[in-house]
């Protein structure tokens, strides 16, 4: 599986946090991998683990939202534009696996397929806010 497919089941499993009880998510969790037939052992450890990856960073995650989608706070944003910040946020910031660029793309290509016509915009907005200033080199 790709791992943009991962991400979109990642995504989804996000989302249902939002719709969740912490102490229910890992039985939603493995009910939602259940139905995934495509999926090999591998894939669907990856999705498990970094699913609950970002339901552990939740609290870190939603502070860096707040403190940079001025204007909007975490309790007031469509859900599935929370839910595909805080995964791109996740991705950013503690999975060296994902280049802060691809989560950036990814993220606006969920907010297309998943959101409304402006979530792609206002999700790049707040990510290109996030990412790290590279420095650059002196010549």
């Amino acid at each position: 599986m790709k791992r943009t497919e991962l991400r979109d089941h990642i995504f989804k499993l996000v989302f249902g946090m939002e719709f969740n009880d912490a102490q229910d998510q890992k039985a939603q969790t493995e009910l939602y991998l259940e139905g995934i037939s495509d999926a090999g052992e591998k894939d669907l450890e990856y999705i498990r683990v970094k699913t609950g990856r970002i339901g552990e960073s939740l609290g870190e995650i939603d502070k860096l939202i707040n403190d940079t989608a001025k204007g909007w706070k975490t309790t007031r944003m469509n859900k599935a534009d929370l839910s595909i910040l805080r995964l791109a946020v996740y991705e950013m910031r503690w999975d060296d696996d994902v280049p802060v660029g691809v989560a950036i793309d990814e993220a606006v290509e969920l907010a297309k397929k998943y959101s409304s016509d402006d979530g792609p915009s206002f999700i790049n907005g707040v990510l290109a806010k996030l990412a790290p200033v590279e420095k650059k080199e002196d010549s």
